[in-house]
């Protein structure tokens, strides 16, 4: 199993770094046709509402959802301004809302995995989603890993994705393809992944952005 994830990861690394070139490319080439005001065209990424669409990157600014208040403020662990310069399994480690996914996370051997991954899209179940699974079941999935890793990768795409990118590309792929697809629908605040609400979105971390999810996604649901 930990050589089919890595391979998976592997897989869509390239994807994820011809993406980033091309968007560089496309970045330099509209500067350069406004030769008059350089310093705006450079600024634009600031906002990633259409950046975003094409490289998955997000800034604080573009966090939403009815969640996203309970994160910590300032510079404390588990907010905002500490989770955005970390890898993403780090970055979950210290978030409130995702106690349970880390646990399941570590039980799998998955922490290197994803932090190493170039770029990435993470569903991430809040704790309560874990919690409706009962306390027997969790306990069970995690002394199991090779039954629990499937379950994580399928919260895991191996690329980029903002909310605009994810409301524009409709169905994903991810790592556990076996899994078959993922379906998003509706937009903002009212989207979905599978039928599961977004809780807090485009939560920007140094490889991955993250939305928080009310349910936990099961492989196979959506074939």
């Amino acid at each position: 199993m930990r050589n089919l994830r890595i391979a998976g990861i592997g897989l869509t690394a390239a994807a994820a770094l011809t993406l980033t070139a091309c968007s560089g490319s496309d970045s330099a080439s509209s500067s350069s046709s406004s030769a008059p005001a350089p310093s705006s065209s450079a600024a634009a990424p600031s906002s990633s509402a259409d950046a975003g669409a094409s490289d998955g990157m997000t800034t604080n600014a573009d966090v939403f959802g009815p969640a996203c208040s309970q994160l910590p403020q300032g510079s404390a662990p588990g907010s905002l301004d500490s989770m955005g310069p970390q890898p993403v399994a780090s970055a979950a480690s210290t978030n409130p809302l995702l106690t349970k996914l880390v646990a399941a996370v570590k039980a799998t051997n998955l922490v290197d995995t994803l932090n190493s991954a170039p770029a990435i899209t993470v569903f991430a179940p809040a704790d309560p989603a874990f919690e409706a699974l009962g306390d027997a079941k969790f306990k069970e999935l995690a002394g199991k890993p090779d039954q629990l890793a499937p379950i994580l990768q399928y919260h895991v795409v191996g690329k980029r994705y903002n909310a605009k990118g994810l409301e524009g590309a409709g169905t994903l792929d991810s790592l556990n393809t076996a899994g078959g697809p993922l379906k998003i629908e509706g937009s903002g605040e009212n989207m979905t992944v599978n039928g599961a609400k977004i809780l807090c979105g485009n939560i920007p971390t140094k490889n991955a952005t993250v939305f928080v999810i009310d349910k936990v996604l099961t492989p196979g649901s959506n074939k």
